[in-house]
């Protein structure tokens, strides 16, 4: 029976090439418009579960439903999706406005009326100034954006986005993905899009998915996972966490809850400052602990100026015993 309030749904799918067990058994259901990060290192089995949804992969075991329909075994044209690839593959002998039309030609729509939707396309991705021009003659971030305008103007159920902003640099990265959270609530449809960076799934998110060797590790909004990571990975890979261990098992602390002090001021560790990175509003301090763990604190830059410390002098690292996270073993 059809569940309406999702757009996606993976039902323990699994996906082998030979003996290689790429994704291993996972499920997952993504609620209508909801704007979904897949995240994790490289290898972890998120750029083909994307390829599985959008038909490109075959799946192993297992069924994908979009919109309530299983839609396993039909072709890409026929799911109702649309993938945003992250070489853009735009046609370069071919105008920005014929390059957004193009699947529209091959539908048989005719050029007047193809034209007057490419060019509603291009204003929605603020590029309508451009349709004349040939993808060569664009930056980076504007040929992303002719290669958004050609993949919604079929008006997708669901878009899929492979590393979109991969080929960005950092300034243009932080617009472009500004602009992508604007369409996505405008147009209120489903967004997949997979990453490697925590700080694009955190700012992007409604739902994080966190992936690591086939499976996944934890999904939800990207607050809860920050603040409640299930295990030590988690906890890592997500970053500005301290993973340590104390008697009752694994433990995370945020670095920006962390300070240096002296042992009575609460929980913590003793070691030596490896590195002091400043980061404007913060400072970063590194340490290794008398164990052997490498940790940090994310100091205010007022408070760390106070009473530097330095690489090689002995410290301890202090946090309040609220913000101790207890970790699932892993």
């Amino acid at each position: 029976m059809m569940d309406s309030r999702f757009d996606v749904e993976l039902i323990s799918v699994t996906k082998r090439y030979g003996t290689t067990l790429a994704v291993d058994d996972i499920s997952l259901r993504i609620p209508r418009g909801t704007y979904c990060c897949l995240l994790g290192p490289s290898g972890c089995g998120k750029t083909t579960t994307l390829r599985m949804i959008a038909g490109h992969e075959a799946v192993s075991g297992g069924d994908i439903l979009i919109h309530g329909e299983n839609v396993s075994d039909l072709p890409p044209i026929k799911r109702g999706t649309a993938m945003m690839f992250q070489s853009y593959a735009l046609f370069p002998h071919m105008s920005c406005l014929d390059n957004v039309a193009f699947s529209l030609k091959m539908r048989g729509v005719a050029k007047k009326e193809r034209h007057a939707k490419a060019r509603e396309y291009l204003a929605l991705v603020h590029m309508a100034d451009y349709a004349d021009r040939l993808p060569a003659q664009l930056s980076g971030g504007q040929q992303q954006r002719i290669a958004l305008a050609r993949a919604l103007i079929n008006r997708p159920r669901v878009l899929l986005l492979d590393e979109p902003l991969s080929a960005l640099d950092p300034f243009l990265r932080i617009k472009v993905r500004e602009e992508l959270k604007r369409l996505q609530r405008e147009l209120g449809i489903t967004f997949i899009h997979v990453t490697h960076s925590q700080d694009e799934a955190m700012a992007l998110a409604d739902l994080m998915v966190v992936m690591e060797n086939g499976h996944i590790r934890q999904s939800a909004h990207p607050r809860d996972v920050f603040e409640r990571p299930v295990s030590p990975f988690i906890a890592r890979f997500i970053g500005s966490h301290n993973v340590l261990r104390n008697n009752e098992g694994p433990i995370a602390v945020r670095a920006d809850r962390c300070w240096l002090g002296s042992a009575g001021d609460g929980p913590h560790v003793n070691g030596q400052v490896v590195a002091v990175e400043y980061q404007g509003a913060m400072v970063r301090v590194a340490m290794m602990t008398d164990t052997g763990d490498e940790v940090s604190a994310l100091v205010p830059d007022q408070t760390f100026y106070q009473k530097p410390a330095e690489p090689g002098d002995p410290a301890t690292l202090v946090w309040s015993p609220q913000d101790t996270h207890a970790l699932l073993e892993a």
